[in-house]
């Protein structure tokens, strides 16, 4: 028991695997073998088959050669010139004997010509005669003479010759025939005469033996069986009528020649081709596979041999390449080794060993390199921060963290990117932290390698939502400033391709490690100028310095009478004096060579303040605007990172704000235009009530009555009631004759004057129009 625990452990082992593979190696020429086997025997078949045909082919050429000959006498017999004028001419009685004289001469002669027709005759219908080479019978005598053997009575053999179907092979005895004393008949039906009737028959005769020493003559034949069959697969002639082989194939009196092959035999035929017959032969399988056999059994021995010496051969080569890996797996085993897993797949379990040593390689290597970026990522910040670690000199930090120092003289770069979320849905099923991971990477590697293409040394790392550069310039160089320019710039170019949005912004240059924290200081401060200058620029802190220490008492341009002027227009809801006006008080304000950021500030603060005071006063009364049912509009314009941005939401509100307020100063006149519209239609509608009896009434005319066009009349009406003028004349007329019809007998004439149709026919067609029914046919049904 186990033994076979320990076997079936060991089924997923190498050696079981080099087992399969050598065996599936074994087996390719296995069946390469077979299939060579099986190509040999079908090529022997088709050999053994195409012999077969041709002796098939040869048998064809020598009996049809007897066949044609049949033939050919029959057809002279029956167009003999002696024939036609005895069976077709009116002689008279006393030369038929002299023309039957000339025509059995004429036999004589094709006796001579054909010596390989044992025997012809012609029968007549007309006077029971047997025309013969050389003599004429009556039925009786001829039948006695030629066929009297004991196979066939006197009216079989009358029924066959006359009756028969014409151009037909038959089976007749011949009693001068030697040995089976049978012949092949070719049977021809004369044509009938004049009147119809038939005439007699033309019989030309072959001994069957002649058809089997001709065949005899062919080589190839000994063991086969021969077989001639007419056109219903019925035997002619057979070498072996008693043959076992006859028996599978036949079905009745009839060959089934369809099948190929039956038990023990198979079937060849062939058609002739110059008559109707078939030629047949059935060969014992036994004869021609013998070779076959030969070749089967050796391929099989072959196979059995290969079989036994491939056995022993795997088997020592097996243990000879197993031992080395058996070794191996041995020396790696260690206490914590699963056992099963190690009497498991030998390669599989190395490849484990192996992969988990280098895992753990690379996660001692992965933690090192962590801590390594979190130490320095720390003593960047510090150093930006102006917080310096007094422990360890920088000078050695830098070269503990492979860092290089080309000279005292630093710089910083900030980076900020406006459109971090944008960039972040570029990045599906990638953790959040990791998506920032990748994108700070990616500016990293970008602005070192440009900082050391210039000839600095560049430095990034992540601090206050802000990727900054520490830049430690090269000695002796008077272009920094258009080395830092050209980092940023072209930082910017190349981020874009991956639709990153940078705004940077470059310090000065400062000496010493003291100096690294004033340098990013500025940098700081430079960035807060975006809020003016806009994003996605580069701010350098030397363009600035200037105007950020200037005098901040001259104000900013935004009197009161302006502000007033705008919420004026603001709530006469014209937004484009409104926008205009706006546009034109940021402008000035922007036209400074850089705005002081507390003026910017207090500059947003009270464009801010004057949208409320115009929403507040537009929001006074019932269902007014106010910010109560808005509260995103103030927080949207507060949320902005720079002027351009407030002015963009500050012209989409105030196209909300003077849609309102346009829309509010609308409602008042349109209430009063309407109010006056409906006073108009109901004036249009009591006229015509009043005036549905005069036969000029129309559009035109009621227009005049109310000093209007009648087109334009027309068309106020539709708005307001859906048809227009005229539908409405003609259905209260309708209605008005409705009503005649029910109270008065009066004609349909008469009420189409008493409703304004001067034209009856006209009342008629508007009537059926609108009731589906003509005048008539309504009185008929109230």
């Amino acid at each position: 028991m186990l033994n076979i625990q320990n076997l079936w452990r060991k089924r997923e082992s190498i050696i079981v695997t080099w087992l399969v593979s050598y065996s599936a190696v074994l087996f390719v020429p296995i069946v390469i073998s077979l299939v060579i086997y099986a190509q040999a025997s079908h090529a022997l078949k088709s050999e053994i088959h195409r012999a077969n045909d041709s002796l098939l082919k040869q048998m064809r050429y020598t009996i049809d050669n007897q066949i044609d000959l049949m033939k050919r006498l029959n057809m002279e017999m029956t167009w003999s010139p002696n024939l036609q004028h005895l069976m077709y001419s009116s002689i008279p009685a006393q030369e038929v004997p002299y023309t039957a004289y000339q025509l059995v001469n004429e036999f004589r002669l094709f006796k001579t010509s054909y010596a390989s027709i044992d025997e012809f005759y012609v029968v007549s219908r007309r006077d029971g005669s047997v025309y013969r080479s050389g003599n004429i019978r009556d039925l009786k005598s001829a039948f006695y003479t030629i066929h009297q053997t004991g196979a066939l009575t006197f009216d079989e053999w009358k029924s066959e010759v006359l009756n028969g179907v014409s151009n037909s092979f038959i089976v007749l005895p011949h009693a001068n025939a030697a040995d089976e004393h049978t012949s092949i008949a070719y049977i021809t039906q004369l044509p009938k005469d004049m009147n119809g009737r038939s005439t007699g028959s033309v019989v030309v005769m072959s001994d069957t033996r002649r058809f089997q020493k001709a065949v005899e003559g062919i080589s190839g034949f000994s063991g086969a069986t021969l077989l001639i069959l007419n056109h219903n697969n019925e035997i002619l002639m057979s070498n072996h009528p008693d043959s076992e082989e006859l028996s599978p194939f036949l079905n009745g009196k009839r060959i089934q020649t369809d099948s190929a092959q039956a038990g023990t035999s198979e079937l060849f035929s062939i058609n002739s081709s110059v008559s109707d017959l078939k030629y047949a032969l059935i060969i014992p399988s036994g004869i021609y596979w013998e070779k076959a056999e030969y070749v089967r059994n050796f391929t099989y021995v072959s196979i059995l041999v290969s079989l036994a010496g491939a056995g022993v051969l795997t088997w020592f080569f097996m243990r000879r390449n197993y031992s080395p890996v058996q070794q191996l797996v041995e020396s790696l085993k260690d206490e914590n080794t699963d056992r099963s897993y190690a009497d498991a797949n030998e390669f599989r379990f190395i490849q484990k060993v192996v992969t988990r040593t280098r895992t753990e390689n690379d996660e001692i290597s992965m933690q090192l390199q962590k801590h390594q970026q979190v130490l320095r990522s720390n003593m960047l910040n510090r150093l930006l921060k102006g917080k310096p670690d007094t422990l360890v000199p920088y000078e050695e930090a830098f070269r503990s963290f492979q860092m290089k120092q080309v000279s005292t003289e630093f710089a910083v770069i900030l980076f900020v990117i406006e459109n971090e979320d944008k960039l972040y849905e570029f990045l599906p099923g990638i953790d959040m932290n990791e998506r920032s991971k990748l994108i700070h990477l990616i500016i990293s590697n970008v602005v070192e390698e440009l900082a050391e293409k210039q000839g600095h040394a560049g430095y990034v790392v992540e601090t206050d939502d802000m990727m900054a550069c520490l830049v430690n310039l090269k000695a002796d160089t008077s272009g920094w400033e258009h080395d830092l320019h050209e980092i940023a710039a072209e930082a910017q170019r190349f981020l874009e391709r991956y639709d990153m949005e940078l705004t940077i912004s470059l310090s000065g240059r400062h000496a010493s490690w003291i100096g690294i924290s004033e340098a990013y200081r500025e940098a700081v401060d430079a960035m807060e100028y975006k809020m003016v200058l806009g994003k996605k620029g580069i701010i350098a802190y030397e363009d600035i310095r200037a105007d950020s220490t200037a005098d901040i008492g001259y104000g900013y341009y935004y009197p009161l009478q302006i502000e007033q002027q705008l919420i004026n227009v603001i709530k006469a809801g014209d937004l484009d004096e409104a926008a205009s006006c706006m546009n034109e008080i940021i402008e000035k304000n922007l036209d400074k060579p850089v705005m002081p950021l507390t003026l910017a500030r207090c500059l947003m603060f009270n464009l801010v303040g004057t949208m409320i005071k115009a929403i507040n006063e537009l929001g006074e009364g019932s269902g007014g605007i106010t910010l109560a049912d808005n509260p995103r509009w103030i927080d949207d314009i507060m949320a902005c990172g720079t002027l351009r941005e407030m002015q963009e939401k500050l012209q989409s509100l105030l196209q909300e704000v003077c849609a309102y307020a346009s829309a509010k100063r609308s409602s008042h006149v349109s209430r009063e235009r309407e109010d006056s519209l409906r006073n108009l239609i109901e004036e249009v509608h009591q006229y015509i009530q009043a005036n549905y009896m005069d036969m000029n009434l129309n559009v035109n005319a009621i227009g005049e009555h109310f000093q209007l066009k009648g087109s334009y009349l027309s068309k106020l009406y539709k708005t307001q009631t859906g048809e227009g003028i005229l539908d409405s004349i003609h259905k209260y007329r309708i209605e008005q004759a409705k009503r005649l019809m029910r109270t008065k007998p009066e004609s349909v004439s008469e009420i189409s004057r008493q409703i304004g149709y001067n034209d009856p026919a006209t009342f008629i067609r508007v009537f059926k129009k609108y009731e589906g029914i003509t005048p008539g046919k309504y009185k008929e049904i109230i």
